[in-house]
């Protein structure tokens, strides 16, 4: 056996370990004040795949085996550098662009196909199995987080077109391509995963042989939009509503004032998945009988809430914490801890918590969402 399909198989009995282990966090029966698996993973900090045209970096339910719902990779272009043709047999992909501008192109069932210029703030999301590239447009390194409803998925091993055709007969190239069969003597034999290329030309100057316009666009501007305001900062979403493409996964950008507090609550019926754009926080996680964690997250960090988990988010900083969320629906649910109070009868609630009425009517009338620094007053 190779070194190679030896550490390969270490590494899916440990990821298939850890599975079972953050599974059985949440199955039943399990013990009172039983310790939760982590649910922070410091991505950024790992060393990741590096090619001749960029960068991958991935958190997957390998590297956190939490994360059973939804996986998230941080990758970088660089100039004209390609993230060559390729699709995902498991998984449909969401992105948020960080920084840089970038060009995709995508294929569908009937031929349908799209290409879309993207720039910082701005959001794709490619349904599972559609084929789809992206290249770095400018001069500088192209950042972008992508997000895959699929905990299992593995950006390492997905379908890349130089792994297919340099493993199939030229002669059956030559049938298919047109080409003749010596001439795929000179396509790569393996797969290049982001080969560097050149930088595109404007889209309006770009040679394309055929175009099918896909009726639903794949591009959403996310940060063009209004955010919702509170006391303690602004979020922007973007779901199936807004971006009707988008069936699977719902987007969040969350930005934190220094002290403020992502209120507890929790969802209902999706995942949740996190990466910390820039800043530091401290978040919790109830996954009831008994069972609490509490972990710091800094720049770079990814981090996942399972279904139905109570959770909260506190910036620790001294400067705005801006937090990418993504949960694997395309439709946001979610309850907080104020609003459900303030649905109840007064009377309940005081018996519940052993107080007097009084103190429960010093609580909010109304949904809190972000809390600032200094708390909420009625």
């Amino acid at each position: 056996m190779s070194d190679i399909n030896r550490r390969d198989m270490i590494g899916a009995a440990a990821a298939v370990a850890g599975g079972i282990l953050a599974t059985r966090a949440w199955a039943e029966p399990v013990e009172k004040h039983e310790e939760l698996p982590t649910f922070r993973y410091a991505m950024e900090q790992q060393k990741g795949r590096i090619t001749e045209g960029g960068s991958a970096k991935e958190a997957t339910v390998k590297q956190l085996p939490i994360s059973t719902g939804l996986a998230g990779v941080s990758m970088r272009l660089k100039p004209g550098g390609l993230r060559e043709l390729h699709w995902h047999a498991n998984a449909a992909e969401w992105a948020f662009v960080v920084k840089g501008r970038v060009r995709t192109t995508v294929i569908g069932p009937d031929s349908l196909s799209e290409t879309n210029d993207f720039d910082p703030g701005d959001v794709w999301y490619f349904p599972k199995g559609h084929g789809h590239a992206v290249q770095n447009l400018g001069k500088e390194e192209a950042h972008f987080i992508l997000v895959f409803d699929d905990g299992g998925f593995s950006e390492y091993r997905t379908f890349s077109i130089t792994d297919w055709l340099g493993g199939t007969p030229p002669s059956v190239l030559e049938k298919n391509l047109g080409l003749r069969a010596a001439e795929f003597a000179r396509f790569p034999k393996d797969e290049l995963f982001i080969p560097q290329g050149r930088t595109p030309p404007p889209t309006d100057a770009a040679t394309q042989k055929m175009q099918k316009m896909a009726p639903l666009t794949h591009r959403f501007p996310l940060m063009a939009q209004p955010p919702m305001r509170f006391a303690g900062g602004e979020e922007r979403r973007v779901s199936q509503k807004e971006f009707p493409v988008s069936r699977t996964v719902t987007g969040v950008i969350l930005d934190l004032e220094p002290g403020a507090l992502r209120e507890l609550h929790w969802h209902p019926h999706a995942n949740e998945w996190l990466y910390f754009i820039h800043g530091n926080a401290r978040m919790g996680l109830f996954g009831s009988h008994g069972r609490h964690r509490i972990e710091e997250f800094s720049t770079g960090d990814a981090g996942y809430i399972p279904q139905g988990f109570g959770h909260y988010i506190e910036n620790t900083g001294s400067t705005k914490c801006r937090i990418l969320i993504a949960f694997d629906s395309g439709d946001y649910q979610e309850i907080s801890l104020s609003t459900w109070l303030a649905s109840n009868p007064t009377g309940i609630v005081a018996d519940n918590f052993k107080i007097a009425d009084v103190q429960v009517g010093q609580m909010p009338d109304h949904r809190v969402f972000v809390a600032p620094k200094e708390g909420v007053r009625k």
